[in-house]
């Protein structure tokens, strides 16, 4: 196995110091290393900062390709499920919890695996495998002989694969802007990622109604070329690495027993395990609300599909704007929380695709709010050495509930109608964002703006 140099001294910073007993130490730097490694000790400005690295560029450009690929497939799969078992919820959520029920037995695997592995080649062998998916369905599809087995297999498949390669990706950030710049790279990624879901879903509603799923599949599996290139090109001796944990016995128990300790993390893991699990449902719920409840084509899912993806993107560029503030604030993850939940609880009562396209997109900023402060959270209050597998834990509680709540949400849209999963979500996402509010109140690490109250409160009685 490979080894690494250690990192620069903003992984030493006092983010770390607070850590609990038992972490591992940090290693030291030899001064070789110092010379040849890129400092990261100031943030700096600019809603792009982070473009300024030339490997994130390389992989910001590749991400761009690729990802308008997957949100196609996205699309397209939900609508062939629905057409292969004639428009059943049901059919739909098993299909979406397979794809994610991988994640409940790899990713903390995947966590410890990103701990160890040069996580850039990792990932370009991860992405050549979801490729390779894409097109098993495409070729499947386009001659005409795939059924519902096999979209549920390729969905397995490609789960497995994705649960290993999320959580190596996430910790692949701060290799490749460092530390200072982890928080505006999040958002950058998340803004790439909201582009494609807005360029993918249009694309993918022109081309089912034109030339049906299957040409969609092979065109997401040839996008993954994008970012297996960019990976490719990039400098290793450019990226921010931390030294690599050595092979050993209970390591993962140790990610675990480390997030534990940590109460400021069990909070955010919680929450983000309701949000993510019976809020965050809109890849299943869209699909059943625009061909069930609105008598809609693969068009309006598409529409629909892209009008959140606008708030999401709008919520990416707010959080890259504020990513030269410093560390995330945790009243303003329970605040995107709880506002998230109240829009969707709206959302779902909305009579027509118009007034709920609109809603969407509000709700859609929300929500993109809060995935983003969660996961900057994360990223920058952990050991360097425990990042890969914190992430792991991270995208498994995020990830990880979808097995159980997209059938849930099925079976609800079934016996309460096609837009009760969005109102029902909402709500169960509020009362987290409350529950978890309280307690971040009470253990001090949330402060209510008092001071501002009591002005206003002043203001308001002259």
């Amino acid at each position: 196995m490979p080894t690494y140099a250690g990192n620069t001294r903003a992984d030493q910073s006092p983010d770390n110091t607070h850590s609990p007993p038992g972490t591992p130490p940090q290693g030291r730097l030899s001064s070789s290393v110092d010379k040849r490694l890129p400092t990261d000790e100031k943030p700096r400005g600019g809603m792009f900062s982070s473009l300024r690295t030339r490997n994130y560029r390389l992989y910001a450009s590749g991400q761009v390709v690729s990802l308008i690929g997957v949100w196609m497939q996205r699309v397209a799969q939900d609508w062939l499920v629905l057409q292969l078992s004639n428009g059943s919820p049901v059919a739909l959520g098993i299909a979406v919890a397979l794809q994610f029920a991988p994640t409940l037995v790899l990713s903390l695997w995947a966590g410890v695996l990103a701990d160890r592995l040069d996580k850039r080649r990792f990932l370009i062998v991860l992405q050549a495998a979801l490729g390779l998916c894409g097109l098993t369905l495409g070729l499947l599809d386009v001659t005409g002989v795939v059924r519902l087995w096999h979209v549920y297999l390729l969905c397995l498949i490609l789960g497995m694969f994705a649960a290993v390669e999320t959580p190596v990706r996430q910790s692949f950030a701060v290799e490749m802007v460092g530390k200072a710049q982890v928080t505006n790279a999040v958002a950058l990624n998340s803004m790439t990622f909201n582009i494609a879901r807005i360029l993918g879903p249009a694309i993918a509603g022109v081309m089912i109604n034109w030339i049906g799923t299957g040409w969609v599949f092979l065109v997401n599996g040839a996008s993954f070329a994008g970012v297996i290139t960019g990976l490719a090109l990039m400098n290793p001796a450019e990226l921010f690495r931390s030294k690599p944990v050595p092979r050993g016995r209970g390591q993962l128990r140790e990610g675990l027993r480390y997030v534990r300790q940590r109460a400021d993390l069990v909070v955010v893991m919680v929450l983000a395990f309701g949000v993510s699990t019976f809020g965050l449902n809109f890849h299943s719920t869209l699909a059943v609300i625009s061909r069930n409840e609105f008598h809609g084509d693969a068009s309006l899912y598409g529409t629909l599909s892209m009008v959140l993806a606008v708030g999401t993107l709008s919520g990416a560029v707010m959080a890259a704007r504020r990513s030269g503030k410093g560390r995330p604030r945790q009243r303003l993850l329970i605040g995107g929380a709880m506002a998230f939940g109240v829009l969707e609880i709206i959302t779902g009562f909305m009579p027509d695709p118009w007034s709920m396209g609109a809603l969407l997109v509000l709700t859609g900023a929300a929500a993109l709010t809060f995935t983003t402060v969660s996961n900057a959270i994360v990223q920058l209050s952990v050991a360097p050495e425990m990042r890969g597998r914190v992430m792991g834990l991270y995208m498994l509680v995020f990830l990880g509930g979808n097995p159980v709540g997209s059938p849930l949400m099925g079976w609800v849209a079934e016996h309460w109608g096609p837009r009760s999963p969005v109102w029902l979500g909402g709500t169960i996402s509020l009362l987290f964002a409350l529950v978890c509010g309280i307690v971040l109140i009470r253990r001090g690490g949330v402060r209510l703006p008092v001071r501002r109250l009591v002005r206003l409160r002043v203001l308001t009685r002259k």
